[in-house]
């Protein structure tokens, strides 16, 4: 059945009644008042119990059985019948569910496909060039002071006292520099 609740199905159900009931014209009304009145509030039970991906299925399947019926022609109280069958068909979907093996996760670091290893090294030798262009695109205070940092391993205090300079002026640096290769790394990823 469609999640709005139109289309065709009344006209299946309808004609399935007929055809199965030996009364077809009142269990065709009996049916089609039913599925009027009962429709919107089987669906949002059975949504609540069995979720939206499986609830128009189910609700599918309670007017169809209700249309099958031979009961359906003398019912003095069609909601409650409904409610009986949409209620048989949850347990029958929690059990079906619960038969169902359960999907396990996947290990992302076992069952990661791979990639081919010549792509890969083709795009880190693009992104190393890129980079290394970068760099060589700083000022020269700047990429001394960068290459002291990320190369050397200098801290920004040992920047400083190496170079006479602020530790405001280190970090005024350390960020131009990391802008600049950020701006141009970024785009060619």
């Amino acid at each position: 059945m469609p999640p709005n609740g139109t289309g065709s199905l009344d006209g299946e159900l309808l004609d399935y009644a007929s055809a199965r009931n030996a009364d077809p014209a009142a269990s065709r009304r009996q049916l089609e008042a039913a599925f009027r009145t009962e429709r919107g509030w089987l669906t949002r039970y059975v949504r609540h119990h069995a979720g939206p991906e499986a609830a128009p299925d189910i609700v599918q399947d309670v007017f169809m059985r209700a249309a099958g019926s031979r009961q359906m022609g003398s019912l003095e109280n069609v909601g409650g019948f409904l409610r009986r069958v949409a209620h048989n068909l949850l347990i029958d979907h929690a059990r079906a569910k619960r038969r169902r093996p359960a999907h396990l996760p996947l290990d992302e670091a076992l069952d990661a496909p791979v990639s081919a290893t010549q792509e890969l090294e083709l795009e880190a030798r693009d992104v190393l060039r890129v980079y290394e262009e970068a760099v060589a695109g700083l000022t020269f205070k700047t990429r001394r002071i960068f290459l002291m940092h990320r190369v050397e391993e200098l801290s920004y205090r040992e920047i400083q006292l190496e170079l006479g300079i602020s530790l405001g002026a280190v970090e005024y640096h350390m960020h131009r520099a990391l802008a600049h290769i950020a701006g141009k790394v970024s785009p060619a990823r």
